[in-house]
């Protein structure tokens, strides 16, 4: 293989990975606009989906996007009863209480995971198992491409709902001032809700879509560190940044895998968060708040 065709296969491949980053970080960003709580469980949604939807296609016989639709409905019902039970009682609290609150989801979730599933790994088929498409002499997965363009088409609704709907616009307003919003009529508490569900189905889809290039496991809640960096990069509260910073991150990983010496790619994601800290506090597409003193 030439080095062309090395660099084009780890640019598919990190734009795949990067999709998925992308997904749990439009969920966090979600979730923070809305109620201003920053969701550490939401890895662990991640991979709570991955175990459902192992068990609708594995177990049940699900066809994989059977299974995929009901995964996404199942941890949006489930994101929608946290904000709805948990969260909302710590509303007007320090941001500190809700980020302690979803840490404790957090390792209550993974609890019930080992205790529902057990510590194994396991795995489930896809339809393009083994199969490939040739571009220009690279041979890319077809899995590859399906993750790619299912990410694409989730993050394009979701930004067309935004602009195009009532209910996407209430979202909208309530994030951006929610007692404007709700003597503008906005039933605030459900809309955040609602936001809950959406980031919620945003972590299914990532975790149906991560597992078969991976394994289904507990661990999959390490994305969730992958897309604190893409938020960090892309800028913190941007729908936009959380995107870009996504696919970034993945090509960055890809790369230092394979042109870095020797456990860069472990490594990496956490060293572009530090460096855009240091440099670039907003991130790429944020808006900078504040002033060094």
């Amino acid at each position: 293989m030439t080095s062309w065709q090395v660099f084009t296969q780890l640019t598919v491949n990190g734009i795949a990975v990067g999709a998925i980053y992308a997904l749990v970080a439009l969920g966090l960003v979600l979730t923070y606009k809305a109620t201003e709580v920053l969701n550490f469980a939401q890895g662990d949604l991640l991979a709570l989906s991955a175990f459902i939807a192992w068990g609708l296609i594995a177990v049940a016989g699900f066809p994989f996007w059977l299974a995929f639709l009901c995964t996404v409905i199942i941890s949006a019902v489930l994101a929608y009863g946290i904000d709805a039970v948990v969260i909302r009682q710590i509303a007007g609290q320090p941001q500190f209480a809700g980020v302690m609150l979803t840490i404790a989801l957090a390792f209550m979730l993974r609890g019930a995971i080992s205790m529902g599933f057990g510590p194994e790994s396991r795995s489930y088929a896809t339809p393009w198992v083994g199969q490939t498409t040739t571009f220009g002499g690279v041979a890319i997965a077809n899995l590859q491409l399906v993750i790619v363009g299912t990410a694409l088409g989730v993050t394009a609704a979701l930004l067309l709902f935004f602009k195009s709907t009532k209910l996407g616009m209430a979202m909208q307003a309530a994030s951006q001032n929610q007692l404007a919003a709700y003597l503008n009529g906005v039933r605030v508490k459900q809309v955040n809700s609602l936001v809950w569900a959406l980031a919620g189905a945003t972590a299914a889809a990532g975790g149906v879509l991560l597992a078969p290039i991976t394994l289904v496991d507990v661990t999959l809640w390490f994305v969730v560190l992958k897309a604190l960096a893409a938020l960090v990069l892309g800028g913190f509260g941007s729908i936009a940044g959380a995107i870009v910073g996504g696919l970034l991150i993945g090509l960055i990983e890809q790369y230092a895998g394979v042109y870095l010496p020797d456990g860069s790619k472990d490594v990496v994601a956490y060293v572009v968060l530090i460096a855009v800290l240091i440099v670039r506090p907003q991130g790429l597409l944020g808006e900078a708040h504040g002033k060094r003193v």
